[in-house]
């Protein structure tokens, strides 16, 4: 009996010794530690929702802005001439909680108005005479060349929620928020809103702005496509699989009569596309 337990237990002390073994041997890169956390996920020593965030924290500390902001052409802004009762209701649509206010271009961002400095004065009897780009707050730039970690770091110290992210000639090249920063580390972050989110946005004619987690299927009823879904579930990853990586934010590929051009990603998938019609659906039927 004491042979047959000695002989059970044997294999976890090889397992333990083993795993003891790799920590003593320090790692001496990124990848050795990863294999290292994997191994311990698999033998169930880290449960996997602890190892996806701890690949998300190595993954921040070597991601810079420019890999996850918003594009300039994407953010919605408040022009400082406009009234408040022109621009209340794209507020509301947008359903963001801070707006970045410019003078009379993107170019030109003069300050961040938040959503909730603008409650008091929204009863059935607004003031007439009330000036609201009195309520700005001051606009927190940031490069799009800065790390991930440095910038949560200041967001934290300056108690700030949302950044100005700007090129090396000193242009607003987009934005960035906390939650996006955070969303990196923890996955995504669902919020009152997530329940409602419009997957395809029509921008103009040719144009539209498409979450890239839209279902395959929804997206060729809405385009008249004919992607296939046997190996992947979403238009992302039809992207990925065309491309052979994971696309930076500007990347762009031609399928179907559609241009598609990477808004906005991560450096693990594609989250937001801008989606093109480059021929007419008659041509693209035959």
């Amino acid at each position: 009996m004491k042979e047959m337990l000695a002989s059970q237990s044997s294999p976890k002390k090889s397992w333990f010794k083993k795993l003891c073994a790799s920590f003593q041997s320090e790692p001496k890169s990124k990848e050795d530690l990863l294999i290292i956390l994997r191994a311990a996920a698999k033998r169930r020593v880290l449960n996997n929702e602890a190892l996806k965030m701890i690949e998300g924290v190595m993954d921040v500390s070597s991601m810079q802005v420019r890999d996850i902001m918003i594009p300039r052409s994407q953010m919605t802004v408040i022009e400082k001439s406009q009234p408040l009762e022109d621009f209340l209701p794209n507020m509301v649509n947008a359903s963001h909680s801070r707006f970045p206010v410019i003078d009379e271009n993107k170019e030109d961002i003069i300050g961040i108005l938040l959503a909730k400095d603008l409650l008091r004065y929204c009863s059935a009897t607004p003031q007439k005479d009330f000036d609201w780009t009195q309520l700005m707050r001051p606009a927190f730039f940031v490069p799009e060349s800065k790390r991930l970690d440095a910038l949560l770091n200041e967001f934290r110290s300056s108690h700030s929620h949302l950044a100005i992210v700007v090129d090396e000639y000193g242009g607003v090249a987009g934005l960035v928020t906390i939650e996006d920063v955070l969303e990196e580390i923890v996955g995504d972050i669902e919020d009152e809103f997530d329940e409602h989110k419009v997957f395809i946005q029509k921008l103009n004619d040719q144009t539209s702005q498409v979450n890239a987690l839209i279902s395959i299927e929804e997206f060729n009823e809405h385009f008249q496509t004919s992607f296939l879904d046997d190996e992947v579930d979403t238009m992302g990853g039809i992207i990925v699989q065309a491309m052979g990586h994971v696309p930076k934010p500007g990347e762009s590929i031609k399928i179907q009569g559609l241009e598609f051009k990477v808004s906005k990603s991560d450096g693990r998938r594609i989250l937001m596309l801008e989606v093109v019609r480059i021929e007419p659906l008659h041509e693209i039927s035959e």
